[in-house]
């Protein structure tokens, strides 16, 4: 039993697996576009109650108040078998969240109810092409005009990029770069300035690219929050789910010791299983050893977030760091276990090694988690 659970959470892990082994196939599927799986997956998520997980019960939720330990749940179950449901369902969330924070009652019943039930897709457009993990240099730009902004910039690398109905915006407002200068807005497809660049390429499947915002005028009415508050949605809604980071790691890594147990039971050489071989078993205890490790932290972190315990900052940055290196080695080992099969295309652990490469980059890069933690260690402001 794991101490960080309650008898609900253990309802929706059953949950949430069975739906993704009748629904989900390992890799993306030949037949449609990753386009139409990605929508396909997000209605069916939202028809069958997933993406209820990712708002409150008042806008078509699952609880009164959205549980991390929901999220790292569900995360789990759907990276242990398609990367692509995983991140549709991720980002959901990561649309979700700002408007849950700062938006207005109007803003929330307008949107909210509509992307629990996976009846529009969202986007979180705040990385720039020179604004990554420095958010103080964003040049995305808008300007008030009367009772509207209008927007001029690229958003880079943006998740459901050209498939989102609702994107959450990251924009410069103040005159100077300081941490009030930026506010949020929700800006909904088809306003006119806003166009899809560029379509990008990922080596796991993903849909991903770039925004274009010309002139875009969008009414005073899209902003989150009263303006100026933007750098802090950004941040909270990053520092709240970053243990979901985690937390599909640890999917993706409990699929890789699941395939390198199967496979070196099966594979025979010198007369005997893989798995009888001292130096096979030893990598295998290393794997289970670090999976476990990265598992308690990672829900560890969830439930201080759902019960307002501890730095949440410290404790998300730990989980996500932790959880994925340690993912990557475990994949590594399990590729390594496998021989020259693990280099075969749509291979599980093939699939798996391109997977876990996103999750040490996005939501924050591992270096960024150290500062992170080093900052909250040495009570650091700035």
């Amino acid at each position: 039993m794991d101490p960080f659970f309650d008898a609900s959470h253990d309802r929706l892990r059953a949950k949430a697996r069975a739906w993704a082994e009748k629904h989900l196939q390992s890799g993306h599927r030949g037949d449609v576009s990753m386009e139409e799986e990605a929508r396909s997956l997000v209605k069916q998520m939202g028809r069958d109650g997933l993406l209820a997980h990712t708002v409150p019960r008042r806008y078509g939720g699952a609880r009164d108040r959205v549980h991390l330990r929901d999220i790292c749940i569900v995360r789990e179950e759907l990276a242990r078998r398609s990367s692509l449901a995983d991140v549709m369902f991720a980002v959901q969330a990561l649309a979700s969240y700002p408007i849950i924070l700062g938006g207005t009652e109007k803003q929330k019943g307008r949107y909210l109810p509509a992307l629990a039930k996976g009846e529009t897709i969202g986007a979180f457009a705040l990385t720039e092409p020179e604004a990554g993990s420095d958010l103080a240099a964003m040049q995305t730009r808008a300007v008030k005009h009367g009772k509207a902004y209008v927007l001029n910039g690229l958003k880079h690398l943006i998740s459901n990029a050209g498939l989102a109905e609702t994107y959450v915006v990251f924009a410069c407002t103040g005159p100077r770069k300081t941490k009030k200068h930026i506010s949020a807005f929700v800006v909904e497809a088809g306003t006119a300035g806003l166009t899809l660049k560029e379509r990008i390429s990922l080596i796991s499947p993903h849909p991903i690219g770039t925004l274009a915002f010309d002139d875009c005028r969008i009414p005073e009415s899209q902003l989150i929050s009263g303006g100026g508050d933007g750098l802090r949605i950004a941040l909270a809604t990053l520092e709240t789910l970053r243990s979901g980071v985690g937390a599909a790691a640890v999917g993706l890594a409990e699929r890789a010791l699941e395939e390198a147990i199967g496979y070196t039971q099966r594979r025979r050489q010198f007369g005997q299983p893989l798995s009888r071989f001292q130096a096979t078993r030893f990598t295998l205890a290393d794997m289970a050893t670090e999976l476990a490790a990265a598992r308690g932290l990672v829900h560890q972190a969830a439930w201080s977030r759902d019960l307002g315990q501890g730095d949440v900052a410290q404790s998300s940055s730990t989980a996500k760091l932790f959880a994925t290196e340690a993912a990557q080695r475990i994949i590594d080992h399990a590729l390594q276990l496998h021989g020259g099969l693990g280099l075969v295309s749509g291979a599980p652990v093939e699939r798996l090694y391109r997977d876990i490469r996103a999750l040490r980059i996005y939501e924050g890069t591992s270096e960024i988690q150290k500062i992170i933690i080093a900052r909250t260690l040495l009570g650091d402001e700035d």
